[in-house]
């Protein structure tokens, strides 16, 4: 999928090392409720399987790339992939923020779920003190829905987690 400024396309094994600084920096555990780092070895087999249809796995990751450099710029996940009530979750992370490439992606893939994969609606957990998240989302179209109470447990404190939604 191509966009003005990106491009989402499928993992590669070129992307082991990318993979690997995204998934073992510890600022992202919190979003992916991660509690280990993952060994190079773990995220190439991971790579390695990733080729399977969506409908089959449940889910698929695309690589954020732009369109002059080639470099990667981030990952957007589609999750727990519901073909009979026509929905999916989705994840995002930039690494290079408040540079559009976010917006652009998460446009594309919606395009994407809509027209291709026949979605009804996208859907997001955000833990309730995310604010960039939060903004970044129903800057996008999506409307709180829910409020997951003492959801996430973070430094032995209970926070909530926000439900989001978008109707295709």
């Amino acid at each position: 999928m191509k966009g003005d400024k990106i491009i989402l396309r499928a993992l590669e094994p070129e992307d082991l090392n990318f993979l690997y600084l995204i998934e073992n920096d510890v600022e992202n555990w919190s979003i992916s409720e991660t509690k280990i780092p993952f060994s190079k070895y773990l995220l190439h087999e991971y790579l390695k399987n990733t080729g399977e249809d969506i409908t089959k796995s449940g889910q698929l990751r695309l690589v954020v790339q732009d369109t002059e450099t080639k470099d990667s710029l981030g990952l957007i996940d589609l999750f727990d992939f519901d073909a009979i009530n026509r929905r999916c979750g989705v994840g995002i992370i930039i690494t290079n923020r408040n540079s559009g490439a976010g917006t652009e992606a998460l446009s594309l893939l919606t395009e994407y779920c809509k027209s291709i994969l026949n979605l009804h609606q996208l859907y997001c957990d955000i833990q309730s003190e995310n604010q960039d998240s939060i903004r970044f989302f129903e800057n996008n179209g999506f409307v709180k829905a829910g409020v997951k109470k003492d959801w996430s447990l973070k430094s032995n404190v209970f926070t909530d987690v926000f439900f989001y939604q978008k109707i295709l």
